[in-house]
């Protein structure tokens, strides 16, 4: 069941789907912004990589990245607590250690970990947003990184430290680096619902503004036909 903070008045529909067309409705701290890109990067490698991603409601994040060139898949999941709490009802709660994440595999060949986090900073979700994301209040919807690898953990905090120095955004990053923990894939019916549910209300207030920036900032990366999970990657 959709938390009721994620249902909006019917009557706001109309009106979001044309802000969310002609690009004008933002974040609440203003429009997503172009941002430094990392100065330390991951080596150049073949073999296909993921790294996990949290960053408010896991409908938006997934949504991103489904319309990023070079990423192979993006799941719907929870990260941060244990295999018995890795449940929609149960995470919502807020006390489980899970924050609602996305696991992103892509081809280090056609885009780099560096332009990942750079699309996850700037158009993805708000770092500066403390155990919250836009409307979604909790832990469950903290910004955090996941890492997979040493490697992983130290692109991302060396680039934190470099958008905080270079003060990329209005307020520090709050976003955390958690390495070590489990990814669990969310329930069926979350996966691809940004796709699948493009006039949802929360989906067209919150979450097209992310793929009009994504196709604005990284024209690029940017990619028409999201990439699907199969029903499969649900449970």
């Amino acid at each position: 069941m959709i938390p009721s903070n994620r249902v909006l008045a019917a009557g706001m529909l109309s009106a979001a789907l044309a802000l969310a067309a002609s690009g004008s409705l933002v974040r609440a701290d203003g429009a997503p912004h172009a941002i430094p890109a990392p100065a330390r990067d991951e080596p150049a490698h073949k073999a296909p990589e993921t790294i996990v991603l949290a960053g408010g409601c896991f409908w938006g994040v997934q949504g991103v990245f489904q319309h990023v060139k070079g990423v192979t898949r993006a799941i719907s999941g929870y990260a941060g607590g244990a295999l018995a709490t890795a449940h929609y009802d149960m995470t919502s709660r807020g006390d489980t250690g899970h924050a609602e994440s996305v696991a992103v595999t892509f081809d280090p060949a056609k885009i780099s970990l560096g332009r990942i986090l750079q699309i996850y900073f700037a158009v993805a979700h708000d770092p500066t947003e403390l155990n919250r994301q836009g409307p979604d209040e909790g832990s469950q919807y903290r910004s955090a990184i996941f890492p997979r690898d040493a490697e992983q953990a130290e692109v991302a905090r060396d680039y934190i430290g470099q958008l905080d120095q270079a003060h990329a955004f209005a307020a520090p990053i709050v976003t955390r680096i958690e390495p070590g923990k489990s990814f669990y894939p969310a329930e069926a019916y979350h996966q691809n619902f940004l796709a699948l549910n493009p006039d949802y209300p929360y989906i067209v207030i919150n979450d097209l503004p992310k793929i009009a920036a994504l196709r604005r900032l990284y024209p690029s990366e940017y990619r028409a036909d999201a990439v699907l999970v199969g029903a499969a990657a649900g449970r």
